[in-house]
């Protein structure tokens, strides 16, 4: 692996570990120091990685540094977990910011290739843009998780922001993108048309109420990703403390851990981003990321590997007939875990080649047996006939 680009951690912060208890986050993962250069990345299973580019925010910070970030997440103990974790360092800014995303491409395709699952800090959400190009050359399709308060679609022809990444992932070749679902998302952060815009490409959005009166929901959500991405911005000022999130509504603290933890137990998810940091973050700020990181991490451990040919063999099936349809269901006997079944259509030139599982729940499959059609199945269907 290339990671020539890769800054080490600040020689202050080793230090600092140096008087944390042996039993700390910090003192139990390999670090790329100056002194002893890039960890070995046999047996590396989540790689964490900062990234000081901030140059297309709409509203720009201070230069970025992850100190107090990483100095906070250092400080917790791991849970009982068996996996082994690197901090990789940073990526500095590029000369252009194009440069800074093709280190970002490169790296995250490089460590998914490996089966290493990135954790990325960022500074600007547009770098989700470099994120999910890294998935052009592993050929597959490609399901992203924004949660965030905005759409970000933007207007895809003018430069790329960290507004309107979105609509430059939607229009730009090559096309790889199969779903993006928004959780969190507030309605007067977003203008009609783009609310209009997201209905038409039959992308999922997930108001912030609904998800606060039912978070569960999001699971079957988290299952189906391949990416996911955090806007700081989605949190509200109380849980986030100082910086720039100013906003009084957004997902609390132990809404943004749950989220998390379902995206890290998701045998999908295979790269990880938290955006829109600021350095000025205060103490509750810095203390609340690390535990946002935390749950990610914990929820990666504690994965059942359902997504695998062997495991859905043991799945149990169910047929349900709704209208002209036969909705076939699956139920996991060992998680109790639920996914309905995309059918291949072989008439049409289809994005997804085969019977494809969709995840959902035991309410999608209830639902059904009283004649409604799961929404993010239709939605999932007529994607697979456009």
């Amino acid at each position: 692996m290339d990671f020539d680009f890769l800054n080490p951690v600040n020689e202050n912060l080793l230090d600092e570990i140096s008087n944390l208890d042996k039993q700390s986050f910090g003192a139990n993962i390999k670090i790329h120091t100056a002194e002893a250069g890039l960890p070995e990345m046999d047996n590396i299973q989540v790689a964490i990685i900062g990234v000081k580019e901030n140059r297309r925010s709409v509203k720009r910070g201070e230069l970025l540094n992850f100190d107090k970030l990483r100095s906070a997440l250092y400080s917790l103990f791991p849970g009982n977990w068996h996996i082994n974790i690197a901090d990789l360092g940073d990526i500095e800014k590029g000369a252009e910011v194009e440069d800074t995303y093709f280190a970002l491409q490169s790296l995250v395709a490089q460590l998914v290739k490996k089966d290493v699952i990135p954790v990325i800090l960022g500074g600007s959400q547009d770098l989700i843009y470099a994120q999910y190009r890294a998935y052009d050359t592993l050929d597959q399709m490609v399901n992203l998780v924004n949660i965030d308060s905005k759409f970000d679609l933007g207007d895809a022809d003018n430069p790329i922001s960290n507004e309107s990444f979105v609509g430059k992932i939607v229009i730009n070749q090559p096309y790889n993108l199969f779903n993006y679902s928004c959780v969190g998302y507030q309605t007067y952060f977003n203008s009609q048309d783009e609310i209009e815009l997201m209905e038409r490409l039959f992308f999922d959005a997930y108001r912030l109420g609904e998800i606060s009166s039912d978070i569960a929901q999001i699971e079957p959500v988290m299952r189906d990703a391949n990416l996911v991405g955090i806007d700081l911005g989605a949190l509200n000022a109380a849980a986030f403390g100082e910086g720039l999130h100013a906003s009084p509504n957004g997902f609390d603290g132990k809404e943004i851990c749950a989220l998390a933890r379902y995206s890290g137990i998701s045998d999908k998810v295979s790269s990880f981003g938290i955006f829109e940091y600021d350095s000025r973050s205060g103490a509750a700020g810095n203390m609340l990321i690390a535990q946002v990181i935390w749950y990610f991490i914990e929820g990666v451990n504690y994965r059942t590997n359902e997504n695998t040919l062997s495991a859905k063999k043991e799945f149990i099936r169910y047929q349900v007939p709704v209208d002209d349809d036969i909705l076939v269901f699956f139920k996991s006997p060992v998680s109790g875990r639920w996914w309905i079944e995309i059918p291949y259509l072989a008439n049409v030139d289809t994005k997804l080649k085969r019977h494809t599982l969709l995840p959902c729940s035991e309410e999608d499959y209830l639902e059904a047996c009283n004649q409604v059609i799961p929404e993010r199945w239709y939605k999932a269907k007529r994607k697979n006939e456009v």
